[in-house]
């Protein structure tokens, strides 16, 4: 092989190499890549939006009112979420949970037989009974009303659902009477007015001018003319 051809076939190697390192940097610079700073997608949530829109803030519900008038059905239907861990029938045996016959108005983890956790133990040496108020907290959110409970089940948020199924336990053996009608829970009631502010005192000595109420002070008595002089 001449020198001529050996240096042809050199030449094309290195312009080939040459050109493959060439294209290489150019598509590493269009294509280049960046890795995202945080993993994932991000999705945008409006705060405080729930099921039905804007969370609106729970408040007890004044029991004299809404229990007369509640859905014991519903309540019941509503308590078929339990069934898989409580019974409610007088006498019926534990399960998961607690026989909850009687439920309302018994002391928290007061129920014969049946091994509580230790929180709900020390709530039952706190609270004598099962009331509407805290069962009512309790049922919104087990774990965070009582962290620790062997309860587990997420809650029910809806209000409504909550005040049905305590109408439902007190017709399975509750023992709390219904309260007499709370005005001051009514929705809308409004809150008492606060005292109005005393009024300032008024500046300066308390006159006519400044305090109407108080009496003027007397007019300056009229001059005396004086005696003529005798005459001499």
């Amino acid at each position: 092989m001449s020198d001529l051809t050996f240096n042809k076939i050199a030449g094309a190697g290195l312009a080939t190499g040459l050109l493959i390192v060439g294209l290489t940097q150019l598509t590493g610079g269009v294509f280049a890549q960046h890795p995202a700073k945080t993993p994932g997608y991000a999705v945008a949530v409006a705060e405080g939006a729930g099921e039905g829109g804007a969370a609106e803030a729970d408040t007890l519900p004044d029991w004299g009112t809404v229990l007369p008038t509640a859905d014991v059905a519903a309540g019941a239907a509503v308590f078929a979420k339990c069934q898989s861990c409580h019974t409610i029938a007088a006498g019926g045996a534990n399960g998961t949970g607690p026989n909850l016959h009687g439920a309302l108005g018994r002391k928290p983890g007061g129920h014969a037989g049946f091994a509580y956790s230790a929180p709900m133990v020390e709530l039952g040496g706190k609270q004598p009974v099962w009331d509407y108020d805290h069962l009512y907290e309790y049922l919104k959110a087990p774990q965070k009303y009582l962290p620790g409970t062997k309860m587990t089940f997420v809650g029910l948020k809806k209000s409504e659902d909550r005040v049905n199924i305590i109408a439902y336990l007190k017709s399975e053996g509750g023992t709390l009477p219904v309260p007499a009608p709370d005005p001051s829970r009514a929705p809308g009631a409004a809150a008492p007015a606060a005292d109005a502010p005393a009024a300032s005192p008024a500046e300066g000595p308390a006159t006519g001018e400044n305090n109407p109420a108080a009496p003027s002070a007397a007019p300056p008595a009229a001059a005396t003319p004086a005696a003529p002089a005798p005459k001499t």
